[in-house]
């Protein structure tokens, strides 16, 4: 069964969601947000795309395996928390550059921690989502 409707909707919401997605994760550390709410609309927006379209054209959309997303994720949280290893500091300090954005404040290792975890949720979530559309 396929709805014009619910198509054109995912079609225009999938963009508008992604970057809401990117807007709750770069402000997680300093409002309500961070990566998991981030993650966890992104991977709505893709489950909303793959019931509209199909898990096919989803996975063609997306160009990588929400596998590879996982493993990515952990492997940059890993590294969020190393990096003050590097320095001396106990595991998972947070570290801040002088670089700042005006919406975001400093950037720190958090923020790469939250990236993490964002790509951690998308992948964990459109592999539940992925296998549950498929049978």
């Amino acid at each position: 069964m396929h709805s014009l409707i619910l198509s054109t909707a995912a079609r225009y919401l999938l963009p508008l969601l992604l970057v809401f997605s990117i807007f709750l994760l770069v402000r997680g550390h300093n409002e309500p947000g961070g990566g998991f709410v981030g993650g966890l609309t992104a991977a709505a927006a893709f489950a909303l795309f793959a019931i509209a379209y199909s898990v096919d054209q989803t996975r063609h959309l997306i160009g990588v395996h929400p596998r590879t997303l996982l493993g990515t994720g952990l492997l940059v949280a890993l590294a969020a928390g190393c990096l003050s290893l590097l320095c001396g500091l106990p595991f998972m300090t947070g570290l801040w550059s002088n670089l700042a954005l005006p919406s975001v404040g400093k950037l720190g290792t958090p923020l790469l921690f939250d990236v993490g975890v964002y790509l951690v949720v998308v992948g964990t979530v459109l592999m539940i989502v992925f296998e549950l559309a498929e049978e």
